[in-house]
């Protein structure tokens, strides 16, 4: 059977735009796709605007300040869960305000403080810059819970597609450099390994969706020279630690027809055989981001089913 022969038929639609858009193959290309997807972002609707509180914050960093955007329920009261949120895009593309929606969703849904990092973005920036920022932007979460009014025994990190990669990334940092504890990691079908040597990564290339063929660009854009090499930092590439031991509980959720299936079933086992709590989850005929593309499809309701009763158990 073919990729198409397999998709959900509720997920259809999702292909058939996909098939009509063209991917970015070079830098000139990548901005203005970066343009026309910030343009054809969902307007925020009222009654998740009325319910949540938006603020812009500035975490001061080495580098450069690193934008921020946090979404607290208005009506809650004391110290709240926390999600420090990572959005996607193949390390290259993807912003903060794409993933509007999704914040002010799970914060209302949820009744947790959403902390949406703007980091920046390949090739422009090639690594360290989106692991920086993500690092500072969690430092200055966790040091401003009140302000936030984030109950910082309640801190969980997560991110979708590139953004569950800085996340896992970010989650090992964390851990070596003694902090911020993180009570939860929550890593939507992550991009975890440069090195494209899955069955998966093979069987995917040249279908619609995220595909061998981008993904391989979007990391020599990422780490240069250094893609493939054994100078590539776990990291920029978490599938290529060592030790994975004293990493927060976490969730994995990936479709069955996502490139990334393969490199996400082996980090969830080498997590659990590093003694860390582990639920990964698969889904029967699932593309890369097809929940997003289709939300209203029903294995599209359970993945986000699945996810907020994950996070809601975590942060009890």
């Amino acid at each position: 059977m073919t990729f198409f022969d397999r998709v959900d038929p509720q997920l259809q639609a999702g292909v058939d735009f996909l098939v009509g858009s063209t991917p970015p193959g070079t830098p000139e290309e990548l901005v203005a796709t970066r343009a026309a997807n910030l343009a054809r972002r969902p307007g925020l609707p009222a009654e998740l605007t009325d319910a949540v509180t938006i603020t812009d914050h500035v975490a001061p960093g080495p580098d450069v300040g690193v934008p921020l955007r946090s979404y607290r329920p208005a009506k809650a009261k004391g110290p709240l869960p926390g999600l420090f949120w990572i959005h996607g895009g193949g390390m290259v593309a993807g912003s903060m305000a794409e993933d509007d929606v999704y914040c002010l969703k799970l914060a209302k849904s949820l009744g947790l403080v959403a902390v949406s990092l703007e980091y920046r973005l390949a090739p422009e920036h090639p690594f360290p810059a989106a692991i920086n920022d993500a690092h500072q932007g969690l430092l200055w979460t966790a040091a401003n819970a009140g302000l936030l009014g984030i109950d910082p025994h309640r801190l969980a990190i997560g991110g979708a597609s590139a953004g569950g990669g800085i996340a896992a990334g970010t989650a090992l940092r964390a851990r070596d450099e003694k902090g911020p504890a993180l009570s939860f990691q929550y890593l939507a079908y992550p991009m975890l390994d440069d090195r494209d040597h899955t069955p998966s990564n093979s069987e995917f290339s040249g279908i619609p969706s995220w595909n061998r063929e981008r993904n391989t660009l979007a990391w020599s854009w990422l780490l240069g020279p250094a893609h493939g090499t054994d100078r590539v930092s776990e990291y920029a590439s978490p599938a290529r630690a060592t030790d994975l031991s004293r990493l927060p509980p976490t969730l994995i959720q990936i479709g069955e027809l996502d490139l990334f299936r393969d490199e996400n079933f082996d980090y969830a086992a080498r997590l659990l055989r590093a003694g860390v709590s582990t639920e990964f989850q698969v889904y029967a005929g699932v593309y890369h981001g097809a929940e997003g593309l289709i939300p209203d499809a029903e294995v599209s309701v359970r993945i986000l089913r699945d996810r907020d009763e994950a996070l809601q158990r975590a942060l009890a």
